[in-house]
Formats: structure tokens, C-alpha cells, sequence
């Protein structure tokens, strides 16, 4: 994959900014590049008052392995707050519109490793920046009224610009997630699941990531069963999934109130019944998966499903197990071998003799 370049980026952007000077929905505009070896946070320079509307574009890639095919478009890597105080965000495309929390300034960064505060602290060590390479280059407009309006007029001038088409497109129909679900704050949202007629919930994701995380309260006894149905369709790895570098898979999860989580996975190669600790580093001592199904032969068939969880806890974990479940996650990741992850979730219950727990 080549990289662009960034004095094409910046050229491009001049020159549509230049062609609307003077229009009134722009009430500041700035182009930065991101270095990737360059811990967040960098402030870009535009002052923004609470309620602003801002608007990202950005190209480039993050790369933490050439070799490996380890790399990350803006979605995935990119990300922003409005300082001093404000709360993180990234946005679920490579463009993103967002409402400022407070007065301040745009700060952009690129996510290495994991935040450890809601306000942007890292939680990971700052020298791991040192091996990234690659970058991203950015446009963040500050309007003035809506968003879409100041867009539609850039169009105008640049009716063949890619981001603010996209962006444009973004804003007319944004991918909600399903009712009562939210996507993991540390990773960020994406449009990778949605809410389908009939209930079912429907994943796709091409090069994309997400953990869908729904709030419960259940004991967790001896008899509490998780039950669901799935139909895969598509895989995103095509070999084991337990190296960092082919860690691309799909599955249902629950967490508890110790901080673990528990998956249910469906793996191209790996045998049913394996269990393993995430080979992520930053999640290898709080997540464990378990192979429920695995190979291309069932893809496309509705699956029933049922796990007496305290006995795969119990197998699967050291310790004793916990009292409670507090969540149930659907995940999915595809960016390690750049593949898309295609199923449906429907009738997802937690079950405890009399206790029902209709999750989906």
C-alpha cells in the first residue's frame, strides 16, 4: 500500500479552502500532519467555543509493522479532544463531524496502546510511539451553524473531493447501533453492527473493528447459561487466531465484575474447544477466548447455542470465578489482515432456572 503525500494533501485543501474564503460558514480551518513516532496529544491550533461544530478530514496510514501488514487508516488511530478537560473521541470513518464539550482547543493525537482516563490519559507507556512510522494528515474546519451546510458549500467548490463527499454521505446517514448498546469507550465507536428487522443484530466488518457492549445485572450461579443464535457468513482470518498478527475474529462475550471477559468465538483454524489468553498485549491479562465453532463448513446456517458459563469460566480462567456478569460484548476485528467479518446475533438470553434475562 502506498502512503500519500502530504504535500499533496496540504496543496489540495489550500486550494479549496483558498476558493472559499470569505464564505461565512468557515469560521476557522487548519492543516496539520500527525507524525505517528509523536505521542498524543498535539494542539492543531484552532480555537473552538462550546457548541462548535468541527469537521475532520484525514488521509495516511499508522504502521506498526510494514512486514507484518500491520497498519491503521485515521478511523482506527485517530483521535481528538477539546482541551483543557474535554473527553476523548474518534470518529467511525476517516471523516467525522463532533460537537465541542467546552471552550478550548482541538487537540489531535494518534492512539497507541490504551487510554487510561476518559480525558485522553495514556495508560501504556509514551515510548512505544518510538516504533510507529507513517502519519496522518488532517483538515479540521470550525463552523459556524451546522456542519452539513458548510460541507455542501465546499462541494460546491469541490464537487470531486473524496473526504468531504464521504463526510457529506456520513452526516445524511449515520450507522447507529443497535437499541441499548454502546460501542467500548477506550476503542472507540464504529458502524460496524447494526440493528436489523426482526431484532436480529447484523455485523460487517471490512477492515474495521468494535466491541459492542450492552450493561446487564445477573448472578452468576451454577446453572446461568448464556444462549444465542448466530449465522456467520464471512471469517476474517484465515489462519489461527491466537498470534497478535492473524488476531482477527468474531464472537460473543460476557464481563464480570472482576474486570475479565469471556469469549465465545467462531476461528478459521483453531480447534473446538481451545482456550487462550488474547495475544493483545494490553489485553492479555483480562481477556480469554474460547472456541466454539470453528472451520468454513457451517458458515451461512443459523446456529442454536448454549454455555453453562461458570464451567467454561471455571476450565478456561484461574481463580475463583466471579458473582456477577455486568455485560454482554459482541466483537469483531478484521484490521490485522485487512478482511471483512460478516454475521447476524439474534435471541441472545441469559438464563438462570426462572431468571430470563432477554439480552437481544
Amino acid at each position: 500500500m502506498t502512503d500519500p503525500d502530504p504535500g499533496a494533501f496540504r496543496s489540495r485543501y489550500e486550494s479549496i479552502l483558498a476558493r472559499a474564503a470569505g464564505n461565512p460558514a468557515i469560521a476557522a480551518a487548519c492543516i496539520v500532519h500527525l507524525p505517528a513516532s509523536v505521542p498524543p496529544w498535539t494542539d492543531v491550533g484552532l480555537a473552538v467555543e462550546a457548541g462548535d461544530e468541527v469537521t475532520i478530514l484525514a488521509a495516511g496510514r499508522v504502521v506498526l509493522a510494514e512486514a507484518l501488514g500491520l497498519w491503521g487508516a485515521p478511523r482506527l488511530f485517530l483521535w481528538g479532544r477539546f482541551a483543557p478537560g474535554g473527553t476523548v473521541w474518534n470518529g467511525t470513518r476517516d471523516t467525522t463531524t463532533v460537537r465541542a464539550d467546552r471552550d478550548g482547543r482541538l487537540e489531535l493525537g494518534v492512539y497507541q496502546g490504551e487510554w487510561s482516563t476518559r480525558s485522553g490519559a495514556l495508560a501504556t507507556p509514551p515510548e512505544a510511539y518510538a516504533a510507529l512510522q507513517g502519519g496522518y494528515d488532517v483538515l479540521a474546519i470550525r463552523w459556524r451553524g451546522a456542519a452539513a451546510a458548510g460541507i455542501a458549500a465546499l462541494r460546491a467548490i469541490a464537487p470531486d473531493d473524496a473526504l468531504l463527499a464521504a463526510e457529506a454521505a456520513r452526516l445524511a446517514a449515520p450507522v447507529l447501533p443497535p437499541a441499548g448498546w454502546e460501542y467500548l469507550w477506550f476503542l472507540g465507536p464504529a458502524e460496524i453492527f447494526r440493528c436489523a428487522e426482526g431484532g436480529a443484530i447484523v455485523l460487517e466488518a471490512d477492515d474495521d473493528l468494535g466491541i459492542l457492549r450492552r450493561p446487564v445485572e445477573f448472578a452468576l450461579t451454577g446453572n446461568t447459561t448464556l444462549a444465542w443464535r448466530w449465522r456467520v457468513e464471512a471469517l476474517p482470518s484465515e489462519r489461527a487466531e491466537d498470534t497478535l498478527p492473524t488476531h482477527d475474529y468474531l464472537s460473543i462475550a460476557l464481563e464480570f465484575e472482576n474486570g475479565l471477559d469471556l469469549t465465545w468465538m467462531w476461528s478459521a483454524a483453531l480447534p473446538v474447544g481451545h482456550h487462550f489468553a488474547c495475544p493483545l498485549p494490553h489485553w492479555n491479562a483480562r481477556e480469554t477466548h474460547w472456541v466454539l465453532r470453528s472451520g468454513r463448513g457451517d458458515l451461512g446456517v443459523w446456529h442454536d447455542e448454549a454455555r453453562v458459563v461458570r464451567d467454561d469460566y471455571a476450565a478456561a480462567i484461574a481463580g475463583a470465578p466471579p458473582q456477577r456478569i455486568v455485560a454482554v460484548w459482541l466483537i469483531a476485528v478484521s484490521i490485522f489482515g485487512h478482511r471483512v467479518a460478516r454475521a447476524r446475533f439474534a435471541d441472545i438470553e441469559l438464563r438462570d432456572g426462572d431468571r430470563v434475562l432477554a439480552v437481544s
